[in-house]
């Protein structure tokens, strides 16, 4: 090994080291375990008083044989146990951990991992390369945010400096800027959203963060209320935005998608009760109503909502959207514009005695409904 890779050996691998030479009974010193381990004797010292004022290690320093000892039995380093499953529970986070690629978070978390994975007694085998073929993790919908963005709202965070953003909204034409005070930097859902005191607006505002354009200045020192709680702030939504409101929201789930319920933790304050035929009924209490409205439209007819009415009608007015998005023009109703337009009125005759019959249509019917004619027979 070379001085580069033992200078660099994390400290509690270094002091693993040190305890085996402890266990041989050899009474080593610091001047032979800094040349053993290829550090200077203050570092061997501090890791031997770690060890006996920290960790409780039975460690003495024997003046006539100039060597340090165990006072009692030692049967293994103390802070090295671990089982199968808590090396396992480790891979399932730094799996778990995948969402981070691409972002300063990316490397001193893999090298976190890499270190407590480091020190685990050689007694515990697990193949990572074979957890890696039976475990993994996917997202849809990763967020795009841009690295030098990122970097420079998280040193914000760090400092508590205010910055200076471009920041486009969501269907804006053109970005805008605002000063802001950031609070907290939350990864929800896959993407990356930022709290921040907004200067301008004298509120707190959410920001996504791929919507950044850039970080125009960075400016003096400031201090967040001590009050401010991300877990507070996010208690009555259903994902990210919050409101003033308050919601009692009830969905009736049919038998297929009932299981599927049961299966999450959707919310904080859910409660879940069961219905006749297999259907559940799912409550929340809700300070706002945009983000649960879509996504009960994404269980389709599997969901119905209860209450409150005021969401019952945001759905239906969605579903209202969705129908007419979907329809197509009848053919009846195409002929008659192009009589209209080529200014044909016997065909445009022919066509409304035609609608005498049934309608084929809903339009045919408010087309009917215009005319003052019967809607059929």
């Amino acid at each position: 090994m070379t001085k580069k890779e033992q200078s660099s050996r994390p400290p509690l691998r270094r002091m693993m080291e040190i305890h085996k030479k402890l266990l041989d009974n050899k009474l080593p010193n610091c001047t032979s375990l800094a040349k053993d381990l290829e550090v200077s004797t203050k570092t061997i010292q501090r890791d031997l008083e770690y060890m006996r004022d920290q960790l409780g290690m039975p460690i003495e320093y024997d003046p006539g044989e100039h060597g340090y000892f165990y006072t009692e039995s030692v049967v293994s380093f103390p802070t090295l146990s671990a089982t199968e499953g808590e090396v396992l529970a480790l891979f399932v986070a730094q799996k778990a951990l995948s969402q981070y690629r691409g972002t300063p978070f990316e490397e001193p978390l893999a090298a976190a991992f890499e270190k407590l994975a480091s020190t685990m007694e050689r007694e515990i085998t697990v193949d990572p390369g074979e957890l890696s073929k039976a475990l993994s993790f996917h997202h849809t919908g990763v967020a795009l945010t841009d690295m030098e963005v990122f970097k420079q709202v998280t040193e914000g965070l760090q400092k508590g400096r205010e910055l200076t953003i471009s920041y486009r909204k969501l269907n804006a034409s053109r970005p805008e800027r605002r000063r802001v005070q950031p609070y907290h930097l939350a990864s929800i859902d896959g993407q990356w959203y930022l709290f921040a005191n907004d200067l301008g607006r004298k509120d707190i505002r959410t920001f996504v963060l791929g919507r950044i354009e850039g970080v125009l200045e960075v400016g003096k020192p400031f201090d967040k209320p001590e009050d401010f709680s991300i877990t507070d702030r996010l208690m009555g939504s259903f994902g990210v935005y919050s409101g003033e409101g308050d919601h009692a929201v009830k969905i009736e789930f049919d038998a297929f998608a009932a299981q599927l319920v049961r299966e999450r933790q959707w919310h904080s304050s859910q409660t879940l009760r069961e219905r006749d035929g297999g259907c559940v009924e799912l409550g929340l209490r809700l300070d706002s109503l945009e983000e649960i409205e879509r996504w009960i439209l994404s269980w389709g007819s599997h969901a119905r909502v209860i209450g409150p009415p005021a969401l019952r009608a945001r759905v239906k007015e969605a579903l209202k959207g969705m129908q007419e998005a979907y329809s197509e023009m009848p053919r009846w109703m195409g002929e008659l514009h192009e009589a209209a337009q080529a200014r044909q009125p016997e065909r445009m005759l022919q066509l409304i005695m035609a609608m005498d019959r049934p309608p084929e249509h809903p339009a045919q019917m408010q087309f009917r409904a215009l005319l003052g004619r019967p809607a059929g027979k």
